[in-house]
């Protein structure tokens, strides 16, 4: 069985991010930039899977710029077999949208032919949460999302279960299926020095998005009209007994 696992180059978790003077967009000048910590579940999902054997190769795909191809190699280093570069300039967090992604995941999955594509459920830049679900749509392929807990019966058929707001939800569905990752599904490993040498003589494809604009049309849907940084948090107030904060939550916060 073979696998498809998709990454994306976000800011690092860590990192408090900056607005643009002119609120276009976020200023990723000189900002760390990691895996989306979704994908790197997904891609520790696929290892896990293959170290039981039901995976004989993972393949990592990331849409990006020329330094989209780190993200790759990290999850090359963590285990994953080659890598297929999408390159492209256009910026992943604002310009190049979910269904153009999707789209080109799924021209990805027609040339390889998987049986399984891991998708985090969602990227901390955009916060969209639609890839995985439009690329089942497109591919017409059954899909598991916010999964917790993922088990290959029979090389066959998919046992996950998925995070829903009542608590957790069993699905069964045949292969091929489009699975994304939640944060409890796993905990992912790290990539070790050496690991990370022996990734620079993996296999990378890389493939110009643009090649593909006669097929897919990447132009993107929404227009981001501006971003703004959160409000000053107020400061905390003390009080002197509960009567003055029964006040205070009906007056002011106007919460009771």
């Amino acid at each position: 069985m073979r696998a498809i696992v998709a990454v994306k180059r976000v800011v690092d978790y860590a990192v408090k991010v900056r607005v643009k003077g002119d609120k276009s967009g976020v200023d990723l000048t000189n900002v760390k930039m990691s895996m989306n910590p979704f994908c790197e579940i997904a891609v520790e999902e696929g290892l896990r899977l293959k170290e039981k054997g039901h995976i004989k190769e993972l393949i990592a795909v990331s849409c990006g710029p020329d330094k989209a191809a780190e993200t790759l190699r990290q999850a090359l280093a963590m285990g994953a077999d080659r890598a297929v570069h999408l390159k492209t300039a256009m910026r992943t967090d604002q310009e190049l949208q979910p269904l153009a992604v999707a789209k080109l995941l799924q021209k990805i999955v027609e040339k390889e032919s998987p049986d399984l594509v891991l998708v985090g459920k969602q990227a901390i830049d955009s916060d969209s949460n639609q890839t995985g679900a439009i690329l089942a749509g497109l591919l017409k392929w059954p899909q598991a999302g916010c999964a917790s807990e993922v088990h290959v019966q029979d090389d066959k058929t998919l046992k996950v279960a998925k995070e829903v707001d009542t608590g957790i939800q069993e699905v069964k569905m045949p292969l091929p299926a489009v699975v994304t990752a939640d944060l409890r599904l796993n905990e992912p490993r790290y990539a070790t020095l050496p690991n990370l040498m022996k990734a620079k003589k993996k296999p990378m494809e890389v493939i110009e998005a643009s090649s593909l604009v006669d097929l897919i049309n990447l132009a993107p849907r929404l227009q981001i009209l501006k971003v703004e940084d959160p409000p000053v948090r107020a400061a905390g107030v003390k009080v002197e007994n509960v009567d003055q904060l029964i006040n205070k939550l009906k007056n002011e916060a106007k919460v009771l």
